[in-house]
């Protein structure tokens, strides 16, 4: 069983950054792709980012791409969402996910099998 704690959300202003982070315990951290996903009031879980198993290889929504980067520390069984130039329309609950087969989807939230708590992004002035 693969524990996820998210941590760092908050208020910002439009054209600021936060760092989100998530926490990893039981299993075999490395085992797992880690995944970000957000949810925004009366809309769907949506994809933001992932990242494989080693961290060489990551994953963007088009609506972050450029804005957000992923990374992961498999040392310290962490993954982090950086969000910069965030805009009103990021404002979301955020939820760190893990999946362990490597093949399927990156992108569907059916893929992944833990979930964290979610912590809440608030982008607004």
């Amino acid at each position: 069983q693969v524990h996820l704690v998210e941590s760092g959300g908050g208020l910002v202003q439009p054209g600021g950054s936060l760092r989100l982070s998530c926490a990893a315990s039981g299993g075999t951290f490395s085992d797992y792709t880690m995944g970000w996903f957000r949810q925004a009031p009366g809309k769907e879980r949506e994809f933001v980012a992932a990242i494989n198993r080693s961290g060489g290889r990551t994953y963007y929504a088009d609506s972050v791409k450029d804005r957000f980067t992923i990374s992961r520390d498999n040392a310290e069984n962490t993954v982090d969402l950086q969000m910069n130039s965030l805009k009103p329309e990021d404002t979301a609950v955020y939820y760190c996910a893990s999946k362990r087969d490597p093949y399927s989807s990156k992108t569907y939230y059916s893929s992944y099998d833990y979930w964290g708590q979610g912590t809440q992004v608030t982008v607004s002035s």
